[in-house]
């Protein structure tokens, strides 16, 4: 079995990382969160996260990776517009 500490971990840091992962490959930090929301559900779906406290955890760690990743977004369109000039 799975520990508390473990699933608690997992959730502070995984899906903030994957925010920024999945903004960094698509090249949108709204397409990133939705596909990141999209896995979340899914592994709600099949049992991994059976907590209040757990859902409250990833979405706080959703609402940081959601953030780091607008300021990575914002910073990147701003380097391509000053490129470009």
């Amino acid at each position: 079995m799975e520990s508390m500490f473990t699933k608690f971990l997992l959730s502070l840091l995984l899906p903030g990382l994957f925010v920024v992962l999945f903004t960094r490959v698509t090249f949108n930090h709204v397409v990133g969160l939705v596909l990141t929301v999209a896995l979340i559900a899914a592994a709600v779906y099949a049992g991994y996260t059976n907590t209040w406290f757990l859902y409250i955890v990833n979405a706080a760690s959703l609402t940081v990776g959601f953030w780091y990743a607008t300021t990575m977004y914002k910073r990147s369109k701003k380097a391509e517009t000053h490129e470009n000039e």
